[in-house]
């Protein structure tokens, strides 16, 4: 239920906290929402009554993130501020929304370098035994850090050599890990299990004892591996590899995707293993891994396009 408040005397904290009080965020969304609002957004505008911010003011504070951080990230912070302002709006807290005519900075998205094989194996050589499998099963199968960290032994099938993605171990920045549900609807998946993956999977599991809820994949003490345990090892191994540039658990990812791409794979089958809500966020990502194949191109439209009488005799 909205709070009542005099004509122009609710402050923007005030506005923040109600929205907050209605979300339905996943636990890390929730974490960010509340660190955006702690680190860039209440020490601009917090106390300030949210009638008497200004466009004007909205702007100047976005170019000041702009300066300090990246603009994908800033983009982030605007949204929370404006999703704050027009709930403000539908309350009836504010007559009018102070993000009219906002410029965001403009995002340049970098194209997509997956790691090598050499790479891949070199970094899967090097990290510690117990996390060795989880390297092998994300450049195998595409799944995300915490769907291979939520991993339970019956999503499992090596008779019909298939992963099934119905879980996903969440991260809080200030909480234990726990179980949740995948990141988004189509991220419920079945990824085919290639042999090799299958083959490092069968050793892990008769090498490591099952965690709680059948966590394939556990930390020493047999818990739910927490991201800093395992982004330690992660950032051991890619030095102790000699890989020369940077290079992110998600990599393996991108490193999947080329491999299904470099193999002839369609844009739907793609975009179905990693669990890609659409086709564009596929071909946002990977456009520029697919093939230009220019003589192809030029046979396709000269055997339609050209003059019968010019064809050769048959011989």
């Amino acid at each position: 239920m909205a709070r009542s408040y005099p004509d122009g005397e609710c402050l923007f904290r005030d506005a923040a906290t109600e929205w907050q009080s209605r979300q339905f965020h996943r636990v890390t969304t929730a974490d960010l929402a509340e660190g955006t609002l702690r680190n860039h957004i209440l020490p601009f505008f917090g106390d300030r009554p949210i009638a008497s911010i200004r466009p004007s003011e909205v702007q100047a504070w976005v170019r000041d993130r702009t300066d300090r951080l990246a603009p994908a990230t800033v983009g982030i912070l605007y949204r929370f501020f404006h999703a704050i302002c027009a709930t403000a709006v539908a309350d009836g807290v504010i007559e009018r929304s102070p993000c009219v005519g906002i410029k965001l900075p403009r995002i340049e998205r970098p194209l997509v370098v997956p790691p090598t094989p050499e790479e891949v194996r070199g970094i899967a050589d090097a990290i510690a035994e117990r996390y060795r499998t989880i390297v092998v099963l994300a450049a195998g199968t595409g799944l995300r850090s915490g769907e291979c960290l939520g991993l339970g032994r019956g999503a499992i099938d090596f008779e019909e050599a298939v992963v099934t993605v119905e879980r996903q171990l969440v991260l809080p920045d200030h909480a234990p890990p726990r179980l949740g549900p995948p990141k988004t609807r189509s991220s419920y998946r079945r990824v085919p299990l290639p042999r090799v993956v299958a083959a490092a999977l069968r050793e892990h599991l008769g090498h490591f004892a099952l965690g709680p809820d059948d966590l394939v994949f556990t930390s020493p003490r047999g818990t739910p591996i927490h991201r800093s345990t395992f982004g330690g090892s992660w950032r051991n191994a890619v030095a102790s590899a000699g890989v020369s540039r940077p290079i992110r658990f998600h990599d393996l990812r991108h490193f999947y995707a080329s491999l299904l791409i470099g193999h002839g794979e369609s844009i739907k089958v793609v975009q179905a293993r990693l669990g890609h809500a659409s086709a564009t966020e596929t071909l946002d990502t990977y456009a520029h891994l697919w093939p230009d194949d220019g003589e192809q191109t030029r046979l396709a439209v000269d055997a339609e396009l050209r003059d019968p009488s010019t064809l050769d005799p048959p011989a």
